[in-house]
């Protein structure tokens, strides 16, 4: 299988605003309420997500982003001024508070499904289906080395140590293989490509 990695040099701002009026009607339809992305930092979550949401007429949102918009606090911020545990619980909070919501594109941030709590609600909030993103480790470094030339990239504390990444990576690959419903391999796939694919593989589930 080819290794081309996925064009993404910049992790785009989620679209929160919940006004669809004025917007073409969506060439795709889904018989879900919500599709949510899981995978590793570099996995295209938020890129892929961005798409789809397009192509549905739904609202992207970004779990992190929205910790972010409701804490006026950066990710990073928060880690620092009040520890991982404490993250964690406004994850959770706002997890649940998303899943509540119709018509919407979430993505995980990388670290939400090793929570027990997460995972046990994301899989028993009817009409979601979670999709699995995945790569081998090495393709998505490379991504992320990529994606950190750009000055406005996510900055990615978590790949200082490359040695403790890739353990954490295969931690937390069998909990996004556990609750994912689909799984897609975008190693030799473009954003374009593999929102083809996500699509394409709902489409199959709903004949």
């Amino acid at each position: 299988m080819s290794t081309a990695t996925l064009d993404m040099p910049t992790k785009p701002k989620p679209r929160t605003d919940p006004t669809l009026a004025g917007r073409a009607a969506p060439a795709e339809r889904v018989a879900l309420d919500r599709l949510v992305f899981t995978g590793f930092m570099g996995s295209g979550k938020t890129s892929v997500g961005s798409i789809i949401a397009d192509r549905l007429g739904w609202r992207f949102l970004d779990l992190d982003h929205e910790i972010e918009l409701r804490h006026n606090r950066t990710v990073p911020q928060i880690f620092a001024e009040s520890g991982e545990a404490h993250f964690r619980h406004l994850e959770s909070a706002t997890l649940a508070s998303l899943l509540g919501q119709r018509h919407v594109v979430l993505a995980l941030g990388g670290g939400a499904p090793e929570e027990l709590g997460n995972r046990l609600l994301l899989e028993q909030t009817p009409h979601t289906a979670v999709v699995y993103l995945s790569a081998p480790f090495a393709t998505l470094l490379d991504r992320c080395n990529e994606q950190a030339i750009d000055p406005a990239a996510t900055a990615r504390p978590n790949l200082a140590d490359l040695t403790a990444a890739e353990r954490r990576f295969h931690l937390r690959r069998t909990h996004y293989e556990r609750i994912a419903a689909h799984t897609i391999d975008t190693s030799s796939l473009s954003l374009e490509e593999t929102a083809d694919a996500v699509l394409e593989l709902l489409r199959a589930v709903d004949q």
